[in-house]
């Protein structure tokens, strides 16, 4: 266990000027308060806080830093409070503690909608102060190397969060060491066979090539300081087995088709430096095609700067270098931990061109994320975004202007038209990569010019939340579709209302609509009305809403009947008349109907029938008189009973202005603004919606199943060629019951 002497010497070596009584204080206050707990392998509990405070030295923080480490655990588990560290450390230090004691409990391995929400106050947590981060990933660490005292479930249920969420964050913020210990550590809980195999074939490659890294490593060397990089390092590792494991995964390859094992690392002085050990090195050996790329032209978003290339080099072994400065090494290595930024406030230093160094591009991507937040996404959806944003590796591609963005690998045009804005993407309809227009669906390659070709007209098709890798192209698809179909549906609500208000002898205004909002539970007019339109809310409920002293007035139409008319109760009043044959002379009043007498009741059949079918009655006990259109698949079941069956046909004045129903079963594409679409032609043929049945029948299509109200067979007609000439459309049918 480390001394307190131990710590302070530390920080000294890399910060002579240390605070010596804020590392002492932190220290005694930590093991007094910690006293004789004890972790699961049964170490002394404050053994933790100081191996979390150690690897923290290792990234050459600041004494402050190492003090929270220090304290990190101590208000949740002991008797330490906030105000009692505020008094002794200072407020700053006791906001980051109990920072870190609220990320503890956030469980990130869980149902989606929790796990989400807890990310969001994971980043919100590291955002005031990135320092929350530095120590949580440091504390990660340590609990990872001491795992193994865990239960099985416990150590892959860590394990399953550390490779979600906390490797990839290391990874995002540059602290690459970090990510890959992370990840081996992670790997061998989630996947212990997977590990065991993978590490011993490296074993057995390490030992059969014994000898062959430092002959390599050597001979790199040499050739470097013949050429004049006297100060030129060069350093040889074998790839970790969980980056072993993933290559093969995502190439498909066995392990014996692996080809680069191993990676060297040149460190030179400078920039200049570096082009020049490239050179350098191009010259004595062959170059693999397209296993070239400059991310000191070109940095990672999250700071990263080298340059990478492979050789068939010495013993005509493929090799992989990086070639890069030491500051860029530093960069590398630590990440943003690097950064002086954060280092007590200081940012004035300059890099190895004498250049001020610049803020961390990587907690920039954190203020970006945070951001996300404030867009209204749902917790799923912002899960799913910063997901998409921890895991992808990028290409970078340019504007006309030259203004670099950095994208996921696999993304298109529509990602990139995102990424310069967001109304830039809602308007896209096409693209330019390298002057020649290609698909949307174009993935982007390192390199490429894209100009975004916009219409103002232009709204974003769900579809493509299908075809790009964004989560901020994502969001945005889905908040542009969402207002689409509210927009359909307020356009839609608008005009029920209109006519509701206008039979009522009312005249409905959104002005008018806005001091009743809270009694009918909505928030705003537009979210009233769309609401209206899309059947959730009443027309009749906003009317009495706006009107409390309003009056239903209903009023019936008396008919009066004549010679050979019978009544229909229950439909609407219309009369029928029966063929000559079949009257007695008795008039309505009692027509002789299979011994029935008086007025007989009339329903339809379920799907109706409309002036222009030709319809028979179906006399039924208890029911009266049903009328089928003859093509309904009903009338087979009293095919053994015709003297049940009544010949009946329209006769009807040319005066009325009853409609009648018929059912419609429509097959659509299953994308916003369909509904509305079909809405539209309807009310155009002048044609009402009794009501309305969905049910997807495939990914694509949806089948809706209306009751229209129409005054004859030959406006239905009418109807249905012009829905069948809709785009959205793929099949219209009447149907009968």
């Amino acid at each position: 266990m480390m001394r307190q002497y131990e710590l302070v010497e530390r920080v000294q070596k890399y910060k002579p000027d240390v605070n010596e009584a804020l590392l002492n204080k932190a220290y005694v206050y930590a093991m007094q308060k910690h006293g004789q707990q004890k972790r699961a392998s049964g170490d002394p509990y404050i053994s933790h806080p100081l191996e979390v405070a150690a690897i923290l030295t290792e990234m050459h923080l600041d004494e402050s830093t190492i003090a929270v480490a220090l304290l990190h655990d101590t208000i949740e588990d002991t008797t330490a409070t906030r105000a009692e560290i505020d008094e002794l450390f200072g407020e700053d230090i006791g906001a980051l503690v109990e920072g870190l004691t609220k990320i503890k409990k956030l469980d990130l391995v869980t149902k989606k909608a929790k796990q989400a929400e807890n990310l969001r106050k994971l980043l919100l947590a590291i955002s005031d102060d990135v320092r929350v981060l530095l120590v949580k990933l440091a504390d990660r660490l340590h609990n990872m190397r001491t795992l193994d005292h865990m239960s099985p479930e416990k150590r892959a249920r860590i394990s399953e969060e550390t490779m979600e969420i906390y490797a990839p964050l290391a990874g995002r913020m540059g602290m690459q060491d970090m990510r890959e210990e992370l990840e081996n550590l992670s790997f061998r809980h989630i996947n212990p066979e997977a590990f065991e195999t993978v590490t011993k074939r490296l074993d057995e490659l390490s030992e059969r090539n014994q000898g062959l890294i430092k002959k390599i490593e050597d001979e790199l060397r040499e050739l470097l300081r013949a050429e004049g990089l006297v100060t030129a390092q060069v350093k040889g590792r074998q790839k970790k087995p969980y980056s072993v494991f993933r290559k093969m995964q995502s190439k498909s390859l066995s392990f014996e088709q692996l080809s680069d094992v191993w990676g060297f690392r040149i460190l030179v002085d400078d920039v200049p430096s570096c082009y020049r050990a490239l050179g350098i090195v191009h010259t004595r050996w062959r170059v693999v095609p397209g296993r070239f790329k400059d991310y000191i032209s070109t940095p990672k978003q999250n700071d990263y700067q080298s340059i990478h290339t492979t050789i068939v080099g010495p013993s005509r072994q493929r090799i992989e270098l990086q070639i890069r400065s030491r500051y860029m090494h530093e960069i590398a290595e630590y990440g943003i931990a690097a950064h002086t930024l954060y280092k007590d406030g200081e940012n004035k230093t300059v890099d190895e061109t004498g250049r001020a160094k610049p803020q961390s591009n990587a907690f920039s991507w954190l203020r970006r994320t945070i951001e996300a937040l404030a867009e209204g996404d749902n917790p799923e959806e912002f899960l799913e975004h910063t997901k998409l944003e921890l895991f992808q590796d990028q290409v970078f591609c340019f504007t006309p202007k030259g203004q670099l963005i950095a994208l996921p690998r696999g993304a298109t045009p529509i990602d990139f038209a995102y990424a310069v804005h967001t109304n830039i993407g809602d308007t896209c309809v096409g693209a330019k990569i390298n002057g020649r227009i290609m698909p949307l669906v174009t993935r982007l390659n390192n390199g490429d010019e894209v100009e975004i070709i916009r219409s103002g007209i232009q709204v974003p098709p769900a579809a493509w939340e299908e075809i790009v890798v964004t989560g901020k192209a994502r969001a945005a698809i889905r908040r542009a579709t969402r207002a689409a179909i509210r927009k359909q549906y307020s356009g839609l609500g608008h005009r029920i209302l209109e006519r509701t208000f206008e039979r009522s002898g009312k005249t409905f205004s959104r002005e008018a609509l806005k001091p009743v909002l809270h009694r009918l539970g909505q928030k705003d007019t537009e979210d009233a009305i769309a609401a209206v339109g899309r059947g959730e809310l009443s027309s009749l409920d906003v009317l009495r809403a706006m009107f409390p002293d309003h009056q239903d007035e209903r009023v019936t139409v008396k008919r009066t009947n004549t010679e050979g008319w019978f009544n229909m109760p229950s439909a609407a009043g219309i009369a029928f008349k029966l063929p000559d044959q079949a009257k007695d002379g008795t008039g309505p009043s009692a027509l002789p109907i299979r011994g029935l007498s008086g007025n007989a009741e009339v329903t339809f059949s379920p799907s109706g029938a409309v002036p222009g079918d030709r319809i028979v009655g179906i006399m039924e006990e208890g029911k009266g008189i049903t009328i089928y259109p003859i093509q309904s698949p009903s009338l087979q079941t009293f095919e053994d009973e015709p003297e049940r069956w009544i010949d009946m046909r329209w006769d009807l004045d040319e005066a009325n202005n009853t409609r009648f129903m018929a059912r419609v079963a429509v097959s659509a594409l299953n994308e916003p603004g369909s509904l509305a679409e079909i809405a539209q032609a309807i009310a155009t043929s002048d044609v009402n919606i009794r009501s309305l049945s969905m049910g997807r029948v495939a990914a694509d299509f949806s089948e809706m199943q209306f009751d229209l109200e129409v005054w004859d067979l030959r406006q239905l007609s009418h109807l249905i060629t012009q829905l069948r000439e809709l785009p959205a459309i793929s099949g219209v049918k009447r149907v009968f019951s």
